[in-house]
């Protein structure tokens, strides 16, 4: 949610004068949007989030205190939202049509289906009962967990309880209600949901129980986050139908007499526990599949012939080339970086020809294939504004086309050569030309918002085109148009078909452009079709046990398709054949509805009847600057020279936290300390692109266990900018720029141990950084890429400038074993300054770790650390640096603690570090070698949150001393 909110103040605040940050409100609601671009959508999003906010105050009596913010942004070409509730209410859509890949989303209308889904999230998890009103009281509303203070993790669980739950406890409900708020149309009743429980039945392959499921299932499955959806909304509704949905109901709503944590509410309403019920639902739901699988086998199976020995996780639309006799496609399985790869369909070997940047889940990238120039065409940034490039397979040479074209759905028409494809802005899809040399595109139609544009291709003679078209009423059609006729979007097709509420998917014509194949979970299985355009005849051609999916027609006939397993989908060679049946599945919804038909009775109703019009209204501008109001207030505990401090922190934001503050105010009593050093001030502000502050003898809670000390006695007032120079995820470049004015200083600001006699001190820093990371699916770190940075610092102090300058480059490449990668990290140091002054010095030395923490575990790779040395135990003027460094892969656990506290993994590395500073003087040149290790266990807490255990040794050598050794423990608060 942070994250979505930062990018989209910075998309703001780059976007043209013209366009401005509008906000209305209405009693329950204040819409934040982007002015003129979003307005239009304005009041269907006002009706369709109104529509369900009055739902979930007749099923859960949700009444939220103040009006819930709602957020919409076109950051992404891919429609998405998301939910949070503290410290206040706010839901983010990005207004991008939605992925129907596969049918993982129902075919209704998008905002309907995002605002239904993200109240339940608000409703679920801000309800509050008398603690949690008498807690947010006291604390002067939600608390927010910030690593500064562990203490606010406890006043966090006090005031928004129901938030430290599981996801799939979140998804689940979410999920479960907002299928029947839509009549029934949704994951409740989804036929990709039923494919994967149904094909891990057929498999026989364990379920994750609700401990796995959190600690493993989430993280190295090749569905990753998804598979709290899927077990979530299958447990709901197993639920609902073995106890009933008013039980189930009461299991998530926060009311009178319920109980704040998850689990103790569930054995409180359900008389059991949630491990017992899980483990009763698994035995349900295997011999519930056994009788779905008995129905599709009572007709003849299609016999298939894998290409690969393994499924390939995430797929890509795939083209097959027969005279290279490879299939291509972009793929995204856990253990090796996203790629586009060449698959020999003869012998089923894998290549790789290149990174794919910003992948999706589930369609991973747009691909389209010129078999004259046999290239092929993809798209990158996929989960922001998609770039088109152009990749020769032969070579692997790449030639980014467009940047930020924002067009995916790729098609070649190989009569002219151009590239067709489906551009997204402002949540309106339009279908697009681009001639060659593919530099420039040009608008063929532009469908009205609520009509979904999808899965396009082209005939091969290019007369003719085909997609799939959602409408704002839920209904799925596949369309085919003459191409040279299409020319708005009100004309005619050619042919039209749909497969009633089923999502069809991928439909494309055959080598003779006489008729399409494609996928529908029309029976409840997801089989491929043929329809025939001369005849108008729609056939079944496959009966299949899990699924078959993105048909490639053959010159002789057969097909490549992609069949569905538990680890992803594996391209395989069928021979389709027209189908007189085939078995078709039940639905566990359709069970729970037949048992339970109150469910059928949960509909929203139409936003339409929604009177936004004439509602009372507040219309103005939502400035980025100002608006800050009162967040929360707590007491907290800080360390200040070996002393204890008590006092009070006071944060505030505008209600979208684009601008946040906060006080903290601590006094220590120890004798100790002199009577001026006794009490603390630290306040702050931030902005996503400017911060400030001041701090008068400033106190760390960590300073209170270890070695690493960060308070100081003296004030210091600071301001600074942030400059985001390129923002192209995974790639960013930053520029910061920090001023501070401090004085009454007895240390280095940067270096504990240096004493120091400072009056007055003016710092003037810049640095200049940039990164471009990448990991696989199931990563625990970076595991390939590069950073660097350069930071030039000038300090005034008595009377004279001081400078220092310092640069910083990491490389890495991963090891073929999984998420395994060995880093070389090296940095440079120059001060033209005495060595005599401190000021001029760099320290090295330590982990740098405390006992608890909250920095970054792995602070054995910050430029002044140097385990095995004592902490700023080097100094130098000038200095060079270089550590090789092998993260191993990780070890994960799927059963080691109970599911609100437990670990997730181990991960293990070593390193070796060389140190010379002084380089340019040899008399008092040092150079210091060390070697170590480091591990490090993360654990879920509260399901919500993080801590990591690190243990650590290292040993430092320098000529004429005997070797150093020293031992780390940590461990750190939140991630």
């Amino acid at each position: 949610m942070a994250a979505v909110v930062a990018a989209f103040a910075m998309l703001v605040a780059v976007s043209p004068a013209s366009a401005q940050l509008s906000v209305v409100g209405v009693p329950g609601m204040r819409l934040v949007y982007l002015d003129p671009s979003e307005t239009f959508l304005v009041p269907h999003a006002a009706r369709t989030f109104l529509n369900s906010l009055a739902f979930q105050r007749r099923l859960f009596d949700f009444h939220p205190k103040d009006p819930v913010m709602l957020l919409l942004t076109d950051i992404s070409d891919s429609g998405n939202a998301g939910a949070s509730v503290v410290p206040r209410n706010v839901v983010t859509v990005e207004i991008a049509p939605l992925n129907f890949a596969f049918e993982t989303i129902a075919g209704n209308d998008r905002m309907n289906i995002l605002m239904n889904h993200e109240l339940v999230h608000i409703a679920t998890m801000d309800q509050a009962a008398g603690p949690d009103r008498f807690f947010r009281k006291l604390f002067g509303g939600k608390v927010v967990p910030v690593p500064d203070h562990p203490e606010s993790i406890l006043y966090f669980l006090l005031t928004t309880p129901r938030v430290a739950s599981p996801r799939w406890y979140h998804e689940g409900i979410a999920v479960f209600v907002d299928t029947w708020m839509s009549g029934g149309l949704g994951r409740a009743q989804s036929g990709y949901d039923e494919m994967v429980f149904r094909s891990m039945v057929r498999d026989n392959t364990p379920f994750y129980d609700p401990l796995g499921l959190v600690s493993e299932g989430t993280q190295i499955d090749f569905q990753v986050q998804v598979n709290s959806y899927l077990y979530g909304t299958r447990f709901m509704t197993w639920l609902a139908r073995r106890y009933s949905p008013e039980r189930l109901i009461e299991w998530v709503s926060r009311r009178k007499g319920s109980r704040g944590y998850y689990a103790t509410q569930f054995k409180q309403v359900f008389g059991t526990s949630i491990e017992r019920a899980w483990a009763e639902w698994e035995q349900d739901e295997r011999e519930f599949q056994q009788r779905n699988l008995a129905a599709i086998r009572a007709f003849p199976l299609t016999t298939y012939t894998d290409i690969t020995t393994r499924a390939l996780g995430s797929v890509s639309r795939a083209f097959f080339d027969p005279q290279a006799g490879k299939v291509y496609a972009a793929l995204n399985y856990p253990g090796v970086v996203s790629h586009l790869a060449a698959i020999d369909q003869a012998t089923g070997r894998i290549d790789k020809l290149a990174d794919i940047k910003g992948p999706t889940i589930f369609t991973v990238a747009s691909l389209a294939w010129d078999p004259y120039d046999r290239a092929l065409f993809y798209t990158r940034d996929n989960l922001s504004y998609r770039d088109l490039v152009r990749l020769d397979p032969a070579t692997k040479r790449q030639q980014v086309l467009m940047k930020d074209a924002r067009i995916g759905d790729l098609a070649f028409n190989r009569a002219d050569r151009s590239l067709w494809g489906i551009r997204h802005l402002n949540g309106i899809c339009t279908l697009v030309r681009i001639p060659p040399p593919y530099r420039e595109w040009t608008q063929v139609v532009s469908w009205p918002y609520g009509t979904v544009m999808y899965d396009l291709d082209l005939s091969p003679d290019g007369s003719r085109i085909v997609a799939s078209f959602g409408e704002i009423s839920g209904k799925q059609q596949v369309r085919v148009y003459e191409t040279a006729a299409l020319t708005g979007p009100g004309a005619p097709p050619l042919a039209s078909f749909d497969f009633g509420t089923a999502v069809p998917n991928g439909f494309t014509f055959t080598p003779d452009g006489r008729a399409l194949y494609g996928s529908s979970y029309f029976t409840g299985v997801s089989n491929i079709f043929r329809y025939d355009l001369e005849t108008k005849k729609l056939d079944a051609v496959t009966n299949a046990e899990t699924g078959f999916f993105r048909p490639i027609p053959l010159a002789d006939g057969g097909l490549i398709v992609f069949r569905y397993s538990g680890e992803g989908f594996v391209p395989t060679r069928i021979q389709p054949r027209p189908l007189d049946d085939v078995g078709a599945i039940t639905f566990l919804g359709v069970r729970l509805a037949e048992e339970h038909p109150i469910v059928k009775s949960w509909t929203a109703g139409s936003p339409a009847d929604v009177p936004f019009d004439s509602m009372p209204q507040e219309t103005g501008k939502y400035r980025l600057a100002g608006g800050l109001k009162r967040e929360s207030f707590y007491p907290v505990f800080q360390g200040y020279k070996d002393t204890g401090a008590v006092g009070m922190r006071f944060n505030f934001s505008d209600p979208l936290q684009f601008n946040r503050a906060s006080v903290v105010l601590s006094y220590s009593a120890s004798g100790e300390l002199a009577q001026s050093e006794r009490f603390h001030v630290q306040a702050g502000y931030e902005r996503f692109d400017w911060h400030a502050g001041f701090e008068f003898n400033a106190a760390d809670f960590y300073d209170l266990f270890g070695p690493t000390k960060t308070a100081r006695k003296g004030y210091v007032f600071s301001v600074g900018k942030k400059q985001t120079i390129v923002f192209d995820l995974p790639h960013r470049l930053e520029l910061d720029m920090d001023a501070r004015f401090a004085g009454n200083l007895d240390r280095l600001p940067e270096f504990q141990n240096v004493a120091v006699n400072v009056s007055r001190l003016l710092t003037l820093e810049a640095r200049l950084a940039d990164q471009d990371l990448r990991s696989s699916l199931g990563h625990v770190d970076d595991e390939t890429g590069r950073r660097w940075s350069i930071e030039a610092q000038g300090n005034q102090v008595n009377g004279s400038m001081v400078p220092r300058f310092h640069g910083t480059f990491d490389r890495s490449v991963a090891v073929p074993a999984g998420h395994s990668s060995i880093w070389l990290r090296t940095a440079a140091g120059y001060s033209p300054t005495t060595r005599d002054d401190p000021f001029a010095n760099f320290y090295f030395g330590g982990f740098g770790n405390n006992w608890v923490d909250h920095r970054d575990e792995k602070r054995y790779r910050a430029v002044y650390s140097f385990p095995g040395a004592a902490l700023n135990d080097i100094a130098g003027r000038t200095f060079l640096k270089s550590v090789v460094e092998w993260n191993l892969p990780p070890v994960r656990f799927r059963r080691a603690g109970k599911p609100g506290f437990y670990a997730s993994w181990a991960r293990p590395s070593i390193f070796v570090g060389g140190l010379a500073t002084n380089v340019d003087a040899r008399d008092v040149r040092r150079v210091v070698t060390d070697a170590g290790a480091q591990i490090d266990f993360r654990f879920g807490l509260l399901s919500t949150l993080e801590l990591t255990v690190s243990a650590g040794a290292a040993v430092a050598f320098e000529d004429g001393d005997a070797p150093r050794k020293e031992a780390m423990l940590s461990v750190k608060i939140l991630k």
